[in-house]
């Protein structure tokens, strides 16, 4: 049976051309817990004042000259560029990146979605974890708590965009038994960099 898909207007006084958009399937009653994560959190690494302004540093300007960040730590260059490389190495720094504007790459419609699957063993949860990271419109999957088991950031050019991927790929996953969407109607905030704790704050 297809699911059936009901448009809430309860936004409607904000934005009367965006509606939120939800997808319903038959309820269930859970019977098994999640499964243990297979990437428990690492143990936080221990920095000095130095090492967290170059991450600071670079986390706001990822292109910058080793001289410059040099100059900008108070260090010689070789002494940050051995640090540099010694967080690289140990996976504190994971890459560097271009930041680009949504915009202006043709994606205005951003949701969250919370999703509840229908099976809760650990085959079916990775069976789920390795469809959704072949979706490039997926840009986060998250392992969460509460009602839901997942929630995912997706990007897509428009809602008819996005109601194509809800209605012929989500709902299509064979685990999948509940979605819920939260349409972004505007963003006041928006970070990439990371708020680096001091040693005795971690």
């Amino acid at each position: 049976m297809h699911p059936r898909a009901e448009y809430s207007s309860a936004l409607s006084d904000f934005t009367p051309c965006v509606p939120t958009y939800m997808v319903f399937l038959p309820n269930f009653i859970r019977s098994a817990p999640m499964p243990t994560p297979a990437n428990p959190p690492k143990a936080p690494v221990r920095m000095d004042a130095t090492d967290r302004k170059i991450l600071l540093s670079l986390q706001a300007e990822g292109r910058m000259t080793n001289a410059e960040l040099a100059q900008r730590v108070g260090l010689s260059p070789p002494s940050v560029l051995e640090r540099v490389k010694k967080m690289e190495r140990g996976g504190v720094i994971r890459g560097y990146v271009a930041l680009l504007e949504p915009d202006l790459v043709g994606l205005r419609c951003f949701t969250y979605v919370e999703v509840s699957l229908a099976r809760h063993g650990n085959e079916a949860v990775q069976r789920f974890v390795h469809q959704i990271t072949r979706m490039d419109e997926v840009l986060e999957c998250h392992h969460i708590t509460g009602e839901a088991d997942f929630l995912l950031k997706i990007a897509t050019r428009d809602i008819p965009a996005y109601e194509e991927l809800i209605l012929h790929r989500l709902t299509a996953l064979p685990d999948v038994q509940n979605l819920k969407t939260l349409v972004v109607l505007s963003t006041m905030k928006q970070e990439t960099a990371l708020p680096i704790a001091k040693d005795d704050e971690a």
